[in-house]
C-alpha cells in the first residue's frame, strides 16, 4: 500500500515512519529536470515568458527568457550538488518550430537537446507533424528522404530516447516505440513511461499516422504497473504529453482543469510524479495525492524534481518541484550551443533574412470573441491570392485553420518583415489544395469547427467571405446558412465553390472531415510562400476590421 502524500507549498512529503531495518540505510536523492513543448525554440522566444508581478499577482509582467544557450547553461547549474540526476521531456520538442530548427527539419534542435543531456522524452503530437517514419529518422538518424542532408554535418539521430507506450502499430499491436525506460539511481530502479495523447489522430495529419492507434493513456500506464513491479520497480514517473489549465503563476496551481486532472485521478497509485505539457501552461500541482509539474513552453522554464527514495521499499519517501526560469540577464550563453546555432545560422541566415515587406503594426494571431484574428486575414487573404488564377485552382474563397498560424508578426525597424518572421508565423510547410465544395458542404465544413466544445478551432477565411455564428445553437446548426456570403452574395447550397485550404485540412485535420469530399483538387506553392508573395505584393501591410466571422450569443 503507497504511503499517502501531502501539499506543503509545492513540496509533497511523504508522511510515514520507516521501520528501524529502512532508517538505517540512507535515502537516496534524484533530481529530475524537465521541459515540454520546446518547439525548436533555439534562440529565446519572443516575449519571453509572463509571470506575475511580485507585488500584485494579477498583474503579469513579461521576463525575457529560452534560448538553447541559455538553458544548457542552467541545466549545468541545477544538476551541480546532485550525485543522482536525469533531464527528461514531456513532448512537443520539434514541430511548429522558427525557421532555424524547421529548415533542417528540426535536426537542429535534437542535436542541440542530445548536447545538453536529455535522457527520455515521451512522444508529442507534433512530433508527427512530418508522420511516423519521420519521428523514427529523428530517433536513428540519416538524411531526410526528400531533402537530403542540407546541415553543416550528417544528422546522427538523437542520443536521448524517445519512449510511446500508448502508440500502437494496429498491425503487431505493439507500441511505435519503447513504452517505457527502467534507470537505476544507487541501486534503486526508477521507470518512466512516455504517452501521447490520446486525441493525436484529431490533430496531426491522418497520412502521417497510418496504421497507428493512440489508446487510453491511464489505462496503458496502468497496464504497464504489474510488468513494472515484476522487475521490482517501486518508483513510476509518467511523461505524458496531455496537461491542465491553472489559474495562478508558474509554481502554483490554483483551480487547475482540463484532461491531465481526469488522467491523473485514474493513474494507478503506484505512479509517483507526472511530467506533464502539450497545453503550454505552467504549475506545480498536487492532483489526487502526486506531484504533476508542468514547465510552460518554448523553453522559458526547466522543472527541477527532487525526490527522495527509500532504499528499502525502493519508493518515495518526499517529493517536491521548483520550476526555474531560463532567465536571459543573468546565465551566461552556453559555448557548445552557441556554436551549434552558428553553424546552422550560417547555412540559414540568408534565406531567412531575406525581406518579406513591412507591416504598419503587429499582426496578431490572438482572435477576438467570434475567432478572427489579424494575422488569420492575411494569411487566409494570401492563400487566395495564391491560388485565385485559373492556371493556380481558380479559388474563390480560401479558408485555414488556427492551429497552423504559431506566431505573431512583429515588426523591426521601420516595419520591416523578413521571410524568417513569415515562416515563424506558419512553420508546418503545408502545401495549399484548391478543390470544389457545394454551398452545403461549406456548411458542413463550418460547422464542424466545434467538434471539440472546450476547444472550438475557428477557420480564418479570406476578404470577401463571411459568415455568421450562434453560440447559444446546439452543435450542427451555429452557422447561419442564409448569412453566409461571398462578395455580398448569399452562398447557394448547390453551387461549387473553389475553395483553398492547405493540405493538413484537406485530408481532415483537426476533424475537418468534409473537405475530403473537395473534388478537382489542385495542388498549389506552400502557405509560408504564399504569405511571403503576399507582403511583397501588398506592403506595408496592416489588420483590416474584423468583420468577416460574425457572432451572436
Amino acid at each position: 500500500m503507497r504511503h499517502a502524500l501531502r501539499l506543503i507549498v509545492t513540496t509533497l512529503t511523504l508522511a510515514s515512519a520507516l521501520p528501524a531495518s529502512a532508517q538505517s540505510a540512507a535515502p537516496v536523492e534524484l533530481r529530475i529536470l524537465a521541459i515540454n513543448d520546446f518547439h525548436g525554440n533555439l534562440r529565446p522566444p519572443p516575449g519571453g515568458i509572463r509571470i506575475g508581478h511580485p507585488e500584485d499577482k494579477a498583474r503579469k509582467v513579461p521576463v525575457a527568457a529560452g534560448g538553447a544557450e541559455y538553458m544548457a547553461t542552467l541545466l549545468k547549474q541545477l544538476r551541480e550538488g546532485h550525485n543522482n540526476t536525469i533531464f527528461v521531456a514531456a513532448g512537443d520538442l520539434i514541430g511548429a518550430s522558427p525557421f532555424l530548427s524547421a529548415m533542417f527539419h528540426d535536426e537542429p534542435s535534437i542535436e542541440s537537446l542530445s548536447m545538453m543531456g536529455l535522457a527520455i522524452t515521451a512522444v508529442g503530437n507534433h512530433e508527427f507533424d512530418e508522420g511516423a517514419a519521420e519521428l523514427l529518422r529523428m530517433q536513428n538518424g540519416g538524411c531526410h528522404p526528400e531533402d537530403g542532408c542540407q546541415g553543416p554535418h550528417p544528422f546522427l539521430g538523437a542520443k536521448f530516447h524517445y519512449l510511446a507506450a500508448s502508440t500502437i502499430e494496429t498491425a503487431t499491436g505493439k507500441s511505435i516505440l519503447p513504452p517505457y525506460e527502467i534507470r537505476e539511481f544507487d541501486g534503486i530502479p526508477v521507470a518512466f513511461i512516455g504517452l501521447t495523447l490520446k486525441e493525436t489522430a484529431g490533430i496531426v495529419s491522418p497520412k502521417g499516422i497510418v496504421g497507428l492507434e493512440f489508446r487510453d493513456e491511464a489505462e496503458t500506464v496502468n497496464a504497464l504497473v504489474p510488468q513494472l513491479k515484476a522487475r521490482g520497480v517501486e518508483t513510476i514517473v509518467v511523461l505524458i504529453h496531455q496537461g491542465g489549465e491553472p489559474s495562478g503563476d508558474y509554481n502554483e496551481c490554483p483551480g487547475i482543469t482540463g484532461p491531465i486532472v481526469e488522467i491523473a485521478r485514474k493513474f494507478d497509485r503506484a505512479v509517483d510524479v507526472v511530467v506533464s505539457g502539450h497545453t503550454h501552461r505552467a504549475y506545480v500541482c498536487n492532483i489526487d495525492g502526486r506531484l504533476v509539474t508542468s514547465a510552460d513552453k518554448y523553453g522559458t522554464l526547466v522543472t527541477a524534481i527532487d525526490l527522495t527514495l527509500d532504499p528499502a521499499s525502493r519508493d518515495v519517501v518526499s517529493a517536491k518541484a521548483e520550476n526555474v526560469i531560463v532567465a536571459n540577464a543573468s546565465l551566461a550563453k552556453d559555448p557548445e550551443q552557441t556554436a551549434l546555432i552558428e553553424a546552422y545560422d550560417k547555412l540559414s541566415a540568408p534565406i531567412a533574412n531575406r525581406p518579406a515587406g513591412s507591416v504598419t503594426q503587429t499582426l496578431s494571431r490572438a482572435p477576438n470573441e467570434a475567432g478572427e484574428s489579424a494575422l488569420g486575414d492575411v494569411i487566409a487573404d494570401a492563400q487566395l491570392a495564391a491560388t485565385r488564377n485559373a492556371k493556380d485552382g481558380g479559388a474563390v474563397i480560401a479558408a485555414t485553420n488556427p492551429g497552423g498560424i504559431r506566431s505573431d508578426i512583429v515588426p523591426k525597424e521601420n516595419g520591416a518583415v523578413t521571410f524568417g518572421d513569415v515562416f515563424a508565423s506558419q512553420p508546418f510547410r503545408n502545401r495549399l489544395v484548391t478543390m470544389t465544395l457545394s454551398g452545403s458542404q461549406l456548411k458542413d465544413l463550418f460547422e464542424q469547427q466545434w467538434l471539440d466544445p472546450k476547444r472550438p478551432r475557428i477557420l480564418q477565411v479570406s476578404n470577401g467571405f463571411s459568415y455568421t455564428w450562434d453560440a447559444s445553437k446546439p452543435f450542427g446548426e451555429r452557422v447561419a446558412a442564409d448569412k453566409m456570403t461571398l462578395d455580398g452574395k448569399p452562398i447557394e447550397p448547390a453551387t461549387g465553390y473553389r475553395v483553398t485550404l492547405n493540405d493538413y485540412l484537406a485530408v481532415g485535420g483537426d476533424g475537418f472531415t468534409v473537405a475530403k469530399q473537395g473534388t478537382s483538387p489542385q495542388y498549389g506553392g506552400y502557405d509560408a510562400d504564399a504569405l511571403f508573395a503576399f507582403f511583397r505584393a501588398h506592403g506595408p501591410v496592416g489588420p483590416l476590421p474584423p468583420t468577416r466571422i460574425l457572432r451572436v450569443n
